[in-house]
C-alpha cells in the first residue's frame, strides 16, 4: 500500500509539474531575471506552487527540483 501512494504521488506530481513549470519559467521570463536573482524567484514560485498543491515529503522535493530546474534551464 506504501509502494502503491508513492506512486500515485510520484504520477500526480509528473503530470502536474508540466502546468507549475511553465507557469513559473513564463513569469521569470517575462521579468527578464538571470543568474542568482532567477534561480532565486523560480525557488520562491515553485515552492509556492508545490505549497499550492498540498504537496508534501517526497513528493513535494521531487516536484521542486524538478520545477526549478525547468524554470532555470536556457
Amino acid at each position: 500500500m506504501k509502494t502503491f501512494v508513492i506512486v500515485v504521488a510520484s504520477v500526480f506530481c509528473v503530470a502536474t509539474a508540466a502546468l507549475a513549470d511553465d507557469s513559473c519559467k513564463m513569469q521569470a521570463t517575462g521579468k527578464s531575471l538571470h543568474g542568482a536573482a532567477l534561480t532565486s524567484f523560480a525557488k520562491k514560485c515553485c515552492n509556492d506552487q508545490a505549497a499550492a498543491q498540498k504537496l508534501h515529503g517526497a513528493a513535494q522535493t521531487s516536484f521542486t527540483k524538478k520545477c526549478i530546474s525547468d524554470a532555470t534551464a536556457s
